[in-house]
């Protein structure tokens, strides 16, 4: 009898714990992390929006920090079309994102998240990397000379290309000897000369366009300033930051127009103080 007591008993106590370990199997992943009080917060997905003469690789250097720190990361080819097209372009890319989303732009780039966040409610907080925050009824065109100091209007080679519809449209390039004095002076020439000949042009209709919303006004916003930039100038910068209240601004000193690809590190963890600040 004792040795048979001895023997239900252990089996009691194995059967006990197989059956714990089963449920443990079994249990929603999230219900034993939220039971311990250890659940971390779903992190934004971060969306990378490029400008012009450029395509979405200048933000490989970030894109890899931001990877590294557990962010799940768009980077979508911008089509450069003009603001109305790529506007809607972007916002479409936007609804395929599930939960909250930090945007941010990049030059021109930054008129197209201007336009494309607004009645967006997942989009929690905009970045602007050197770039455009216009406001409504603002066209970038008048704005670039508002402040002296860009070198891109003397810069740019016209370039006609044909429309759908049979007109004719106009492509802007930066020519080969302004290209990194204009746009990147603070990296390689050997660097400059790879991206000038892989630069994506923008339309000239970009520059007459007119900015329709301006989701700065109710989305809270993060300025970075270009402390050496020839394409839109410091002063302009600030000023966009200043006039959308942004929550914080940093400038980096002696940077080119392109801090994301000169001052990757620089650059990614003042995104991640946007995200940081979403919660």
């Amino acid at each position: 009898m004792p040795i048979r007591r001895t023997f239900t008993r252990r089996k009691v106590l194995l059967g006990a714990a197989a059956t714990a370990a089963t449920a443990a199997l079994l249990a929603p992943a999230g219900s034993a992390v939220a039971a311990s009080g250890q659940a971390d917060k779903a992190k934004p997905t971060v969306v990378l929006v490029h400008g012009g003469f450029a395509d979405a690789s200048g933000w490989n250097g970030v894109i890899k920090r931001l990877q590294h720190d557990g962010y799940t990361t768009i980077a979508p080819a911008n089509p450069l079309r003009g603001i109305p097209t790529d506007t809607a372009y972007i916002a479409s890319v936007l609804k395929s994102v599930k939960g909250p989303i930090v945007l941010v732009g990049h030059s021109y780039g930054g008129a197209v998240i201007t336009n494309a966040a607004a009645g967006d409610p997942n989009v929690k907080a905009l970045v602007y990397v050197a770039a455009f925050a216009p406001d409504t009824g603002e066209q970038l065109g008048p704005l670039l000379d508002k402040y002296p100091g860009s070198l891109i209007g003397s810069s740019v080679q016209p370039v006609p290309y044909p429309q759908p519809d049979g007109g004719t449209g106009t492509d802007l390039y930066l020519t080969p000897d302004k290209f990194r004095a204009a746009f990147a002076a603070d990296l390689p020439a050997s660097t400059t000369r790879l991206m000038q000949a892989e630069q994506r042009p923008f339309a000239a209709a970009a520059l007459t366009d007119t900015t329709k919303a301006a989701a700065w006004h109710t989305i809270p916003s993060y300025g970075l300033v270009a402390g050496n930039d020839k394409a839109i100038p410091p002063a302009l910068e600030r000023f966009f930051y200043q006039r959308a209240h942004a929550r914080k601004v940093i400038e980096v000193p002696g940077s080119s127009h392109v801090p994301m690809i000169s001052h990757p590190g620089v650059t990614a963890r003042f995104i991640e103080t946007a995200a940081n600040a979403t919660g």
